[in-house]
């Protein structure tokens, strides 16, 4: 299916493939009930400009098209869009096809140095990493939610440089309630790729460990902490569709919008040791 033809642009096909911007999941609140929660999808899709592979963007997926001639035109690989004959999107492949009707950029020239920026959402290595995840052997520690509230209760004390100008993501390495490593950096992957260069420096094991971060649980983000061997995966923030995907498939108990005494658990809630819930809402589920 294509859109109708632009006014300004009636030569242009563009393809009307775009998604339903969240999905509905079970959770296990700080209570230990399950509750439907609505999740962020996220999808890769990978642009091609005359049949060459520019990148693979994390998505919603909601307007794909305008994405896609978005970033091309703001990376300079476009001009204008009267280059452009069609934007095709198909999902079955992830990727799009944008065929242009006339001599472009030296496109080849432009891809042999690439800048990947400090960006939400945004990755060129997802699939490699993808493939990693069928490797991966994951331990599986009880986390007490009394832990969980004392770290999140240390982590206060940091965030120095958000305290002070804002503009920043912070990632912690964290050993039960203890904070090994805090770094905070412009992009929340930069954070937990220092975080990983320190645990391979100092030949520290992530089996034991909790990482906490104050962005989004994507995938990429699940990915890079699983590769770290690390179980438990904590935010402040929410979760996308397919970071808990992964979550799930790796093994890693994943713990979403944990702020104050709420959280939800989107994958192992069965690695929680629910020990802090007031005996007045704990109903009829037993705990050890």
């Amino acid at each position: 299916m294509y859109y109708p033809a632009p006014t300004h642009y009636p030569d242009l096909q563009l393809s009307k493939a775009g998604l339903t911007s969240t999905v509905t999941v079970d959770a296990v609140n700080e209570q230990g009930k399950t509750q439907s929660v609505s999740l962020v999808g996220e999808r890769p899709l990978t642009i091609y400009l005359d049949k060459y592979e520019i990148v693979t963007l994390m998505t919603i997926g909601s307007n794909p098209e305008l994405l896609t001639l978005g970033y091309l035109l703001n990376q300079g690989l476009l001009d204008n869009l009267e280059q452009v004959r069609v934007v095709q999107v198909d999902w079955m492949t992830s990727s799009v096809a944008v065929v242009t009707n006339k001599k472009t950029k030296d496109v080849s020239a432009m891809l042999e140095k690439r800048t990947v920026t400090t960006g939400c959402g945004q990755g060129t290595v997802f699939g490699s990493l993808m493939d990693k995840i069928q490797q991966i052997k994951m331990d599986h520690p009880v986390f007490k939610q009394s832990e969980c509230y004392e770290l999140l209760r240390t982590i206060r004390d940091y965030n120095q440089v958000y305290k002070q100008a804002g503009a920043v993501h912070g990632c912690a390495l964290c050993q039960s309630n203890r904070i090994v490593l805090f770094v905070e950096d412009v992009g929340r992957h930069n954070a937990v790729d220092a975080i990983a260069g320190y645990m391979q420096l100092e030949k520290i094991t992530g089996t034991d460990k909790v990482f906490y971060t104050t962005g989004r649980l994507t995938s990429e983000m699940v990915i890079k902490v699983s590769q770290m061997q690390i179980p438990i995966l904590l935010s402040r923030s929410g979760a996308t569709q397919m970071g808990v995907e992964i979550a799930r498939q790796a093994g890693v108990t994943l713990i979403s919008r944990a702020k104050g005494k709420a959280f939800q658990v989107l994958s192992g809630s069965q690695n929680i040791l629910f020990d802090a819930i007031p005996d007045r809402v704990r109903g009829d589920r037993k705990y050890k």
